[in-house]
């Protein structure tokens, strides 16, 4: 069954992080995503699929050589027939390749244009390096993150270029997508990670105006400095979650626990948060992390065993929803979110660059001579 994206075409330019996941997101939504990819330099390549990530699922891929004189226009006749351009260079390389939004909109006015980069098109860092952690840096988010003895605790890269970079741009486009069924036109979207991370800050800044939320980290209610949301070390080195806000779930806890504490009863007592939370942590070394799941997993106390990867992979939970699929020996994490009548499917990895050159430029109108011209000047 098709998903529901089925139908739209997008043509992706190579790229790494934010952009392959935005991509990834609207192949596992059904759409036909084509990969413009660097055309190998020889048969025995970096693009085979062992280096290639999950994020790179669901593509056909375009091998071709951007600097030889021809490819931008091979590209543009792709452009004519899409809905969705991808990019994520820094400002003025698309231009300068002759793929710029004014060009690529002219070909096709109907063109969604997304541009991914981590600072947007315009302002004093746009033209500068960085990476996630700068990004999130500025938008304050990280200076929120961690434990107030030590510099702030950078949270893998999901925080900016999955969700601030990705997944933004990925929600940009299918809105862009349904205002040209209106409008008949295309745009331009401008998804810059320091933005979008942002975004995702938007209840602390509302807690921050409303003078709920202190500047000093683990001090707040969700960033570790209440001791009934935090994790705790257990006896065997293992740790586990505990989440216990609301009032009912607190004494819950509490009570599976065996807690008696008086000092326990007022919850939200902050100036004794740093006592309870040491109190808790003595109390949660004692047991090992299977028999504090023995003893709250699938209760109402907010509980869950912090897993790595290896682990998460064999949870009951996930087992039961099938969120973790296996492509070809690859153990990854399903399409999500969830259809009722037009799922998502994870498509395979590309095996190499330019599996799907000939292909796709033969879907496109090119002829047999054509393409045997485009091999003969290097292009493809």
């Amino acid at each position: 069954m098709a998903g529901p994206l089925h139908g739209i075409r997008v043509v992706e330019m190579a790229g790494l992080g934010p952009g392959p996941f935005c991509g990834m997101m609207l192949a596992d939504m059904g759409a036909d995503v084509i990969c413009i990819e660097r055309k190998p330099s020889t048969v025995q390549s970096d693009f085979d699929k062992l280096k290639r990530t999950v994020t790179d699922r669901g593509r056909r891929s375009v091998a071709l050589d951007m600097k030889k004189e021809g490819a931008a226009d091979l590209v543009l006749r792709l452009v004519e027939t899409a809905d969705v351009l991808i990019e994520g260079f820094r400002p003025g390389v698309m231009e300068r390749l002759g793929l710029g939004p004014d060009i690529c909109l002219a070909h096709n006015h109907r063109l969604v244009y997304g541009r991914m980069t981590g600072w947007g098109q315009q302002g004093p860092l746009s033209h500068t390096a960085g990476h996630d952690i700068n990004y999130i840096a500025i938008s304050g988010a990280l200076g929120a993150m961690g434990y107030a003895d030590r510099p702030p605790t950078p949270p893998l890269h999901l925080v900016g270029d999955m969700g601030g970079g990705g997944m933004i741009l990925a929600f940009g486009i299918v809105c862009a997508l349904l205002e040209a069924k209106t409008s008949g036109q295309g745009q331009v979207i401008d998804a810059a990670i320091s933005d979008g991370t942002a975004s995702l800050a938007c209840m602390y800044y509302g807690m921050r105006a409303k003078e709920q939320w202190s500047r000093q980290r683990a001090d707040n209610l969700l960033d570790g400095g209440a001791h009934f949301y935090g994790c705790y070390e257990c006896a065997d080195g293992r740790h586990i979650a505990i989440g216990a806000i609301e009032p009912q779930f607190y004494r819950l806890l509490l009570e599976l626990c065996q807690i008696d504490d008086p000092e326990f009863a007022d919850q939200w007592n902050k100036q004794a948060w740093p006592e309870l939370r040491e109190k808790l942590r003595r109390i949660f070394v004692r047991r090992s992390q299977d028999e504090w799941r023995a003893l709250l997993e699938g209760t109402d106390a907010c509980f869950a065993p912090v897993l790595d990867f290896d682990q998460a992979l064999a949870h009951p939970h996930h087992r039961a929803r099938n969120t973790f699929i296996d492509i070809d020996g690859i153990a990854q994490p399903a399409p999500a979110p969830r259809f009722s009548r037009t799922p998502g499917s994870a498509g395979r990895l590309p095996e190499s660059a330019g599996q799907h050159t000939s292909e796709v430029l033969a879907e496109a109108g090119f002829s047999p001579a054509e393409l045997a011209d485009l091999a003969a000047a290097g292009i493809i």
